[in-house]
């Protein structure tokens, strides 16, 4: 069967490793699941990732954060699906949690946060949120 959603799998593949407390989770690899996880690394929400080709498919090894025991994590939600798809301009972001959280913007630039995409002043494909 195939996944029609694999970047909303990968969320939740760690919200449950955060609810596990692991050190790491691991998500097949693509571009987009590669850049999402660089910005979450930018904005400090993940230790780091690594390719782990030691399958027979290429992985993604996410390294989960924590601060004093409990995750770095709060939330994390898929904002546009695959069976509807959610846009913005760059004056039209959501803000998170009063500007607490970031969004996860595809944009023609690449995938950004909303701080980096206004600085940018561009829209796209507004993909998760997360606090």
């Amino acid at each position: 069967m195939a996944m029609t959603d694999p970047l909303g799998d990968m969320l939740t593949r760690i919200r449950n490793g955060q609810q596990a407390k692991k050190d790491s989770v691991l998500s097949p690899a693509s571009k987009l699941r590669a850049n999402v996880l660089e910005v979450l690394q930018r904005e400090g929400y993940i230790r780091g990732y690594t390719e782990d080709a030691s399958g027979k498919h290429p992985a993604l090894r996410i390294e989960l954060k924590y601060f004093e025991g409990e995750p770095a994590i709060k939330h994390v939600a898929r904002v546009s699906k695959p069976g509807r798809r959610v846009y913005a301009g760059s004056k039209e972001l959501p803000i998170v949690r009063n500007g607490l959280g970031i969004t996860i913007v595809s944009t023609p630039r690449g995938v950004l946060s909303d701080a980096e995409a206004r600085a940018d002043n561009v829209g796209g494909e507004v993909l998760a949120e997360v606090f």
